[in-house]
């Protein structure tokens, strides 16, 4: 064993045959796994997260300064525990799998710690916004939730990166998820309060906006939780890890030589720097009107579905980096005219404090928007999936839990500061933390800045997150030929693993090793 050694032959050009294979329309996960699949998706969004800021600010009262700093310390926080829980996570092989033992046992936890959560307002009731007990729990409940929450979002993107190993079958099961999302309702929690928060502010129900987001927020934590536990517990990864776990420095030496992770990473991550505020802050402060979100966006809501059947047409005729530009800058963009149209009439007395007009501006944004939201949905998701059979292809290995590490910590670093600012900001427009809940309005001063942050403000400060994707260059014969590899690889490797051949594993390592050093250069 000891003298042997491994020989790397070099894969012939693609031929028509081999291109059929690559995209032939075979399945691994049967219906009953892809409906939960679509559930376990629906479940991601099915909460009022998108609230979460003005609950904190409005609802449990934590002072804007406090704020600042639970921001920064567990943007800190979360940087440095990504590392060693990635480690962790990349090192474990069970039975059950890699990421599989990791969403399943946090789930139960998980949910209780969300519940808790939303209830404390019940529990610091009377308490001001300086109130150091109110604050030392929000603050170790967010530490706490950051700890387990990254063992579950990096355990969540690898065990669907691995559900099947074939691209064809996870782009099919990406567009399905997002489809049936979208059309029944993943958003639907969010849109209720929505509407409860309009009836409660003009009076037409006798609510407490404390009572209601407690509910909600612990209806849709139970609801959402329960679900995506049991896709968990079912499901399972289909491609093979390495025989051999990877070192740490094995695991960041792929991230570094895998070219399209370093590009989106870097596109995100500059696309973080986007400084801005809430679009809700926006229309409950300025237009006295939550429910625009759900009203506006009605046109955009009939595209939506057939954005999906958009995909391929899109796909036939665009490039992977034009696609993904379409899908993410399109919003950002269309800001533009939003912010140039509501300025009309003057910064006091602008059209952006009038409901009816701004609600045909941002109908027309919306439903421009959503011609692209199918896009949005599929290709980010199938880029970066691709970007991990690039590293297994490059490599001899999968690194997903580093790689979404790596992917996150630049992202993260710029997101803690976009944070503060954005906090910041608000204080600098004089944003009154306790009017809502008074039934008082804002300074118009304050309505103008709300207006800029959650329009021009993030467009402008993002746009730079343009500039890497121009490099992309994972698609066309790159692509065919190491899909082409990969699939040939993978099935062999996975008669070797279950032979129970140990001198066969053993080669299959030194292989995996040699495959390595062969695609160096690629």
């Amino acid at each position: 064993m000891a003298d042997e050694k491994t020989t790397v032959v070099e894969t012939p050009e693609i031929d028509a045959a081999s291109r059929e294979y690559v995209y032939e329309n075979r399945r691994y996960v049967g219906m009953k796994e892809t409906i939960w699949y679509v559930v376990y998706d629906m479940c991601q969004s099915f909460n009022i997260d998108s609230f979460n800021d003005r609950f904190v600010t409005s609802i449990l009262q934590i002072d804007l300064d406090y704020q600042t700093f639970v921001s920064v310390f567990n943007g800190f926080w979360d940087v440095i525990n990504d590392i060693f829980t990635a480690a962790i996570v990349e090192k474990t092989r069970t039975r059950w799998g890699k990421f599989k033992p990791y969403l399943v046992g946090l789930g139960i936890p998980g949910t209780l710690g969300t519940c808790f959560y939303w209830l404390m307002p019940m529990l610091f009731k009377g308490k001001g916004a300086r109130d150091m007990g109110k604050f030392l729990t929000y603050f170790l409940l967010a530490v706490v939730r950051e700890g387990a929450g990254t063992f579950r979002a990096i355990s969540k993107t690898g065990m669907l990166a691995t559900i099947t190993p074939h691209p064809v079958d996870r782009t099919r099961l990406i567009t399905m998820a997002e489809f049936f999302s979208g059309l029944l309702g993943e958003k639907l929690p969010q849109q209720i309060l929505t509407v409860i928060i309009d009836l409660i502010g003009n009076k037409v129900i006798n609510l407490s906006y404390t009572s209601t987001f407690m509910f909600m927020g612990n209806f849709t934590a139970i609801v959402s939780g329960v679900a995506s536990l049991i896709f968990c517990v079912m499901t399972r990864e289909r491609v093979l890890q390495s025989v051999e776990t990877p070192s740490v420095m094995q695991s960041l030496k792929s991230v570094v030589n895998n070219k399209p992770i370093l590009l989106l990473t870097l596109s995100e991550t500059l696309s973080n720097f986007s400084v801005g505020g809430s679009i809700n802050d926006y229309y409950i402060d300025v237009l006295n009107f939550a429910s625009m979100t759900m009203v506006a966006g009605i046109p955009g809501a009939i595209i939506n579905p057939f954005s999906f059947s958009l995909v391929p047409w899109f796909r036939r005729r665009f490039s992977t980096k034009t696609l993904y530009l379409l899908g993410t800058k399109s919003q950002p963009l269309l800001d533009i005219p939003v912010f140039l149209v509501g300025m009309i009439g003057g910064k006091h007395n602008g059209i952006y404090k009038k409901v009816l007009p701004m609600f045909f501006v941002m109908a027309i944004k919306e439903a421009i928007y959503m011609v692209f939201w199918g896009v949005r949905r599929v290709i980010p998701s199938e880029m970066y999936n691709e970007s991990m059979d690039y590293c297994e292809w490059k490599n001899g290995y999968r690194t997903e839990a580093m790689t979404s590490v790596a992917r996150d910590l630049t992202k993260k670093l710029a997101s803690i500061a976009n944070s503060a600012l954005s906090l910041q900001l608000k204080k600098f427009i004089g944003y009154d933390i306790s009017s809502y809940t008074r039934g008082e309005a804002q300074t118009d001063n304050t309505k103008f800045g709300l207006f800029a942050m959650a329009t021009i403000i993030p467009t402008v400060t993002g746009l730079l997150g343009i500039i890497p994707i121009l490099f992309y260059d994972l698609s066309g014969e790159k692509r065919e030929r190491m899909y082409a590899e990969l699939l040939a690889r993978r099935e062999e490797d996975a008669k070797i693993a279950m032979s129970g051949d140990k001198e066969a594993i053993e080669r299959l390592a030194k292989e995996q090793l040699a495959v390595a050093e062969h695609n160096k250069g690629r």
